[in-house]
């Protein structure tokens, strides 16, 4: 059964390319600054259903996730809270990774942080300049930054097919600086910020400084899966302006249309009807539903009853809901059936993930599941859907 996902870039499902001796996925990682939140976990869990659909179909995997180690937010934390800021960015990026462990994602073959590739960004850059693409621009007090033209690439703004107003909108609240005086445009993006006082710095041909956060992915994601790849995925906030200029980047780079065949965004959650932020103080951390009591399996069911694509809502009713679910299939599968009933349960399951991850028609056939043979359902719940029973 093809996995067909939706694309962003071209608004429709359709199958991932999986030709080749590997399928490449890379996921948009964390900034280490802060705990695992929902939302968080909710984006990684659908990659981890990706992730598990092409392994059941017998493809290699080459799965790479990255983190932002070196950005501002980590450094205002730090600064708050006293402490070093590559401390900082250890301990999150511990408990994010144990926090994943616990839900029984699979992890990725290469986790690279950005301070591991910031000699890999250095050569992108330099290429980018080589080519006349890249230019530099010096602030007052002499910090030399280089930025990337949206004319860089003739197809820029295919990924978010935004207009020019949300572009703007988007750029300005997601870590762009389109107030930045000298720009060729406010929406050029930064490549490699030059070194400020009290900032971290690597040696660089064009100056000493930090790389900008698109193109970390870019590099990152180029240098293991190749200049054209499966799948680029993340939280649907990335679309743009992260996503489509670590494309663009790219692009420009290696002179090829387009980076990945296929970008996959996911909803936003919420709690209770509100969108989680931190300045709301709503934010629901995996970790302490752990601490709570509540099992993997369950936490995967709540984010597993609504669809991938779409913002939907978190509440401890859902949970609940979750709970019960679980409850009831390992009451009902532990009858036994014939070995055609449980094939066909699985056969509905498979194709129901096959069709953009449809977990909600997914659960369903299981629920519909009057018992089990052989342990058939169990095995495809845990492969499947990283649901244990047993």
């Amino acid at each position: 059964m093809p996995l067909a996902l939706y694309d962003t870039a071209d608004g429709v499902v359709r199958d991932v390319d999986t030709r080749g001796d590997e399928v490449g996925l890379y996921v948009c990682g964390i900034t280490p600054y802060d705990s695992t939140h929902l939302g968080h976990a909710a984006t990684y869990l659908t990659f981890d259903l990706v992730y598990r659909q092409l392994l059941a179909n017998g493809h290699k995997v080459h799965y790479v996730q990255n983190i932002t180690d070196v950005d501002d937010p980590l450094f205002e934390r730090a600064e708050r809270d006293g402490v070093d800021w590559r401390e900082l960015g250890t301990s999150q990026i511990d408990l994010f990774r144990s926090d994943m462990e616990i839900l029984s994602v699979i992890p990725p073959r290469d986790y690279i942080g950005a301070m591991e590739a910031v000699g890999e960004v250095v050569e992108m850059v330099q290429v980018l300049l080589d080519k006349g693409i890249a230019y530099p621009l010096v602030d007052a007090s002499g910090a030399c930054d280089i930025y990337a033209p949206i004319s860089a690439t003739e197809q820029f703004g295919y990924e978010s097919n935004l207009d020019r107003a949300t572009m703007e909108k988007y750029f300005a609240e997601r870590g762009g600086d389109p107030d930045r005086e000298g720009k060729r445009d406010p929406l050029d993006a930064l490549l490699w910020r030059g070194h400020r006082d009290g900032e971290p710095a690597w040696d660089a041909p064009f100056g000493s400084g930090r790389p900008g956060w698109h193109i970390e992915c870019s590099a990152i994601a180029t240098n293991r899966l190749g200049q054209t790849f499966s799948i680029q995925g993340g939280g649907s906030d990335l679309a743009f302006p992260h996503h489509e200029f670590s494309a663009a980047h790219a692009e420009a780079a290696y002179d090829v249309e387009r980076m990945a065949g296929h970008y996959v965004h996911t909803g936003m959650i919420a709690l209770d009807g509100v969108k989680m932020s931190k300045s709301l103080g709503n934010l629901v951390f995996v970790h302490k539903l752990t601490e709570q009591g509540h099992e993997a399996g369950v936490i995967r069911l709540a984010v597993f009853s609504g669809h991938y694509r779409n913002d939907r809502d978190f509440s401890y009713g859902i949970l609940d809901e979750a709970e019960a679910r679980l409850a009831r299939w390992r009451e009902s599968l532990a009858g036994e059936v014939s070995e055609e009933e449980a094939v066909g349960v699985v056969d509905k399951l498979r194709a129901a993930l096959a069709n953009d991850l449809d977990t909600v028609t997914a659960l369903q056939a299981v629920d519909d599941a009057a018992g089990d043979h052989d342990g058939i359902i169990a095995r495809a719940l845990d492969g499947l859907l990283g649901v244990q029973l047993r």
